[in-house]
């Protein structure tokens, strides 16, 4: 089976990146041939390398968001017009494509959500952006796509929103979750890396420890977080992340008089040790489809505080195996959550509930469902 995924631009600390590399080595170990198609994936081998992992580079030239992705869309479409694959996967807004993975959402959603959060100029700004027309129509033009045979969602959130926007067929979607390395990704790191790290950062061993990791602040409610945290005495919050927000937030906390509580860690490849130092996974999110992230955290063993807005809201019982907070906006409601989370041994009681829902989850299941559903639209293409 050959098969073309295409994902513009590898970024080290991206959600999306990390399900592309996992799926392809899960993939590559059932002898599916795989070719990506990018401008740029560091580490991938050239064509040819023999390991039944191909590099396809498509980097033409672009000024500007609009130019950068249009550009990628014609470039990508031509080399698959030119070679020959069984199916090619997209990862991207671009209707070239027999099966999509909505991996980022539903940006017709995702602009609801960010207007319902902003102030009136930057609810214009928004809407006149032309970025954001751009990736509407391509959005359409995918969904409205004959060629388009399925589309992957990774949660029921992200498929009720596909299908309410687009009307798709519901034999068309399918929910295939996120996998993660269960053995690299387990409670153990708390013995590992909880003292090492939390004395790096001068934080006391007893004290309750709320860790945030992801780019896109806004979008995945760090302000509100920060906002909350004023209400929690003690706890500490880690942010890892790389973002253009963080020196504005950075100021926000020490006007805030966090500074002492609030440590900004920046982008960092391996994120297994600051799970291992935390009490307890935050992500507010004001639109996230599902986050590696909140899998990842799991599998450590850490509750998960995050919101209706977040896919992997799917994967929590409030109480059981975290909190669900309802409204992302609701600061009140969130600064509640981080203080039932902080309640003596409720987030370890919590976290290997946690650690036990994402269990059925690992890398070989997420593979299984993905060469099933290859399989039986490459049967159903033969009929």
């Amino acid at each position: 089976m050959n098969i073309a995924l295409i994902r513009q631009r590898y970024n080290p600390y991206g959600g999306a990146e990390r399900f592309v590399e996992r799926a392809m080595t899960a993939l590559a170990a059932r002898d599916v041939e795989l070719t990506l198609l990018a401008r740029d994936w560091s580490g991938m081998k050239g064509p040819g390398a023999g390991d039944g992992r191909h590099l396809i580079r498509c980097d033409p030239f672009y000024i500007g968001r609009v130019w950068r992705d249009w550009s990628f869309a014609r470039a990508v479409c031509a080399a698959v017009k030119s070679q020959r694959f069984d199916l090619v996967q997209s990862h991207e807004r671009i209707s070239c494509c027999d099966v999509y993975r909505a991996g980022d959402g539903v940006h017709r959603q995702w602009l609801a959500n960010r207007k319902r959060a902003a102030g009136v100029l930057q609810r214009i700004a928004l809407t006149l952006n032309p970025y954001h027309w751009y990736t509407l129509a391509a959005e359409k033009r995918l969904f409205q796509s004959p060629r388009l045979r399925a589309v992957i969602c990774n949660s029921n959130m992200v498929k009720e929103e596909v299908r309410r926007h687009f009307r798709l067929a519901e034999d068309k979607l399918h929910v295939i979750y996120n996998g993660v390395d269960l053995a690299a990704f387990h409670p153990q790191l708390r013995q590992i890396w909880r003292e090492r790290k939390r004395e790096e950062l001068g934080i006391a061993d007893a004290a309750m420890v709320y860790l945030f990791v992801g780019s896109g602040f806004r979008r995945k409610g760090l302000p509100q977080l920060l906002r909350a945290l004023s209400g929690v005495r003690d706890a500490h919050l880690v942010v890892v992340g790389a973002d253009k927000e963080l020196p504005r937030l950075r100021r926000a906390a020490e006007q805030a008089k966090l500074s002492a509580r609030v440590h900004f860690a920046g982008g960092q490849e391996d994120v297994k040790p600051w799970y291992g130092m935390a009490d307890c996974f935050v992500l507010p999110s004001l639109y996230d489809p599902f986050p590696n992230a909140a899998m990842e955290a799991m599998a450590c063993g850490l509750p998960l505080i995050t919101t209706m807005q977040c896919g992997a809201a799917e994967f929590v019982e409030s109480g059981v195996e975290g909190y669900v907070c309802r409204d992302a906006l609701d600061v009140v409601e969130l600064a509640r959550c981080l203080n039932l989370a902080a309640a003596p041994g409720q987030a370890l009681r919590m976290g290997a509930a946690a650690r036990r829902k994402v269990e059925p989850y690992g890398l070989a299941g997420m593979a299984q469902q993905l060469t099933r559903l290859y399989s039986d639209l490459l049967r159903t293409e033969s009929r």
